[in-house]
């Protein structure tokens, strides 16, 4: 895998854990990044990193899998690059 496209997939992990948290606080209540950070054992500046489009942020395996838990979304959903995910979703 080239460098370029380990930034990408990155983004793509980043901005689906962004929609699906932010689809988690429509459906099941709010879920700030500190809450899903404290839940998960992680930093919140790691959580914020993830989701930022400026910043490249790496990800373990078992820590997409716990935020998977927790947002219950199966793991391989933060893989997927469909267009459906660019649509905003507001608090």
């Amino acid at each position: 895998m080239s460098d370029f496209e380990a930034k990408e997939l990155f983004k793509i992990i980043g901005k689906n854990i962004k929609y699906y948290r932010k689809l988690y606080n429509i459906k099941k209540g709010k879920l700030t990044q500190a809450e899903l950070a404290e839940k998960i054992n992680v930093s919140t500046a790691l959580i914020g990193n993830l989701e930022s489009k400026h910043i490249e942020q790496g990800i373990s395996v078992y820590t997409l899998w716990k935020i998977s838990q927790i947002l219950e979304v199966p793991i391989e959903k933060f893989f997927d690059d469909s267009d459906f995910l660019t649509r905003k979703l507001d608090n």
